[in-house]
């Protein structure tokens, strides 16, 4: 019900208002004022919404659960860093400013520092301390470097300002078809991966006794994490404390089975995105505010109340 809501409020909300029967025009009959509202921007939007909730919640799920850390979230391993990366390099040696190469680049950063980020870890006999330790500092020196190339080339800073702040702005079809593969192939091996990382959350000797394999479970788990982080940043910036926030309020509803978590994560990652989106077009009219500064603003308040209530930082 929450999800069917927001997704209503997405189609319906903006700097234009519009009843459902104009949203229902808007749809279906191509001649219609409304469509180039509708079919051409706010339905784009609110697909990709869909598709980047989903993803940043699946993927804070399974990051927690496989560094056995509550705070954990997407960017710990330094993925959205490595995506961010790869894509403000190639805006300034190639002027990329979107299409089809920017999810490949993005793809391409995140499994390069996910590789280096396992390779310092420990590789087979990475433990979750090592990879924690490891993606922070990745995640730091990265996000320097974005920082430092956006501010040195005043034409990629133009080009992906809105980008690097996290935004559903500039959604088309386009985007939304390049990148649902990637998003699909990564939560169809999270929710497979659901029963080991149970076991895997044991301990390691635990999990071999009830016969899984660690390596290969942390392995297909990055993986996964690496094509729904990768995606999502590619197709909307990097967005904060989805993939922190989700699965805490899934949590307390569905318990620590991640059968059960994972599928709620990807309902609900999507209604915080979607609602933060409508948010900031609702608090920015005639303009709008970006979905990244609305998620942190939010975010930063509702987690330090979920913290204090829950307890979730101590051990």
């Amino acid at each position: 019900m929450a999800l069917a809501t927001v997704v209503v409020a997405s189609v319906t909300v903006g700097a234009k208002p519009l009843p459902l029967t104009e949203v229902w025009q808007g749809l279906t009959n191509p001649d219609s004022a409304e469509y180039a509202v509708v079919r051409q921007m706010r339905l784009p939007r609110t697909l990709l919404g869909l598709l980047a909730g989903l993803a940043l919640g699946v993927a804070g799920a399974a990051m927690q659960a496989l560094t056995r850390n509550p705070l954990a979230d997407p960017g710990l391993l330094g993925i959205n860093a490595g995506a961010s990366a790869a894509i403000a390099t190639a805006a300034v040696l190639f002027g990329l400013g979107g299409g089809p190469a920017q999810v490949w680049f993005a793809l391409l950063g995140a499994a390069v520092v996910t590789a280096a980020v396992y390779a310092v870890g420990g590789g087979r006999a990475a433990t979750p301390a090592r990879l924690a330790l490891a993606g922070a500092a990745l995640n730091a020196a990265l996000y320097s470097y974005v920082s430092a190339v956006m501010l040195l080339d005043a034409a990629s800073l133009e080009r992906l300002r809105f980008w690097t702040v996290g935004s559903l702005a500039s959604a088309d079809l386009d985007t939304v078809r390049r990148v649902l593969p990637f998003i699909g192939a990564g939560l169809l091996i999270a929710l497979a991966a659901a029963r080991a990382l149970n076991a895997l959350a044991l301990g390691d000797d635990a999990a071999r006794a009830l016969g899984a394999r660690p390596a290969l479970v942390r392995v297909a788990v990055i993986t996964a994490i690496t094509l729904l982080c990768g995606a999502a940043t590619a197709a909307c910036g990097p967005i904060v404390f989805v993939g922190l926030l989700v699965p805490h309020l899934v949590r307390a509803v569905t318990g620590p089975d991640l059968r059960w978590l994972l599928p709620y994560c990807a309902l609900l990652g999507p209604v915080l995105l979607l609602g933060s989106d409508v948010v900031g077009r609702v608090l920015g009219r005639p303009g709008e505010l970006q979905v990244g500064i609305v998620t942190a603003v939010l975010g930063g308040p509702l987690f330090l109340f979920l913290v204090t209530r829950t307890r979730v930082a101590r051990p």
